[in-house]
C-alpha cells in the first residue's frame, strides 16, 4: 500500500473518531501520535496524515457547509459516518492540495467507501466529489 494511501486512511480514521466521539479533530491527532510514541505496536502518523487532519480541521465549516449543500436529498446528521468521514477529507484534498490530481482524490475515496462503507456508498461519494470537482474553481472562498 503506497504511503499516500496508508495516510489518507489514517486521516480518515481520525476524523471518523472525531467524529464519534464529538471531540475536536487536531484533539484526537494528538491523542493517535502520543499513542503511536508511547506504544511501538502503533505506526507513526506520518506527515500527509497530519497535514490532511489540520487541513480538514481549518476549513471544517467550509467544508461541511459545502457537503450539505451538493448532498441532494442528505443532510450531514442523516448521512452515514463513514461516508461523511470520507467525504470532508476528500472534499479537502480535492479543493484545497493542488499537488494530489483530482482523480486520485476521488478514486481513494471511493476506494475508502467500498472498504469502509456500504454497497451504494461508492457511487454516493463518486457522485458528491465529482460534482465539487467540477466546481472546484468557485469553492476555494471561506463561506
Amino acid at each position: 500500500m503506497a504511503a499516500r494511501n496508508k495516510a489518507r486512511k489514517r486521516a480518515f480514521q481520525i476524523l471518523f473518531e472525531a467524529d464519534q466521539r464529538g471531540a475536536a479533530v487536531p484533539t484526537v491527532l494528538a491523542d493517535w501520535i502520543r499513542h503511536s510514541r508511547s506504544d511501538d505496536r502503533q505506526p507513526p502518523v506520518n506527515e500527509y496524515t497530519m497535514q490532511l487532519t489540520e487541513g480538514y480541521a481549518d476549513h471544517a465549516d467550509r467544508i461541511d457547509e459545502l457537503i450539505a449543500t451538493y448532498a441532494v436529498g442528505w443532510s450531514l446528521d442523516r448521512m452515514p459516518v463513514v461516508d461523511r468521514n470520507i467525504l470532508r477529507l476528500s472534499a479537502y484534498e480535492l479543493i484545497w492540495e493542488d499537488e494530489t490530481p483530482d482523480a486520485v482524490v476521488i478514486d481513494e475515496a471511493v476506494q475508502l467507501a467500498k472498504e469502509f462503507s456500504t454497497d451504494d456508498s461508492p457511487a454516493f461519494v463518486n457522485g458528491l466529489l465529482g460534482r465539487l470537482k467540477e466546481l472546484k474553481p468557485s469553492l476555494r472562498r471561506e463561506g
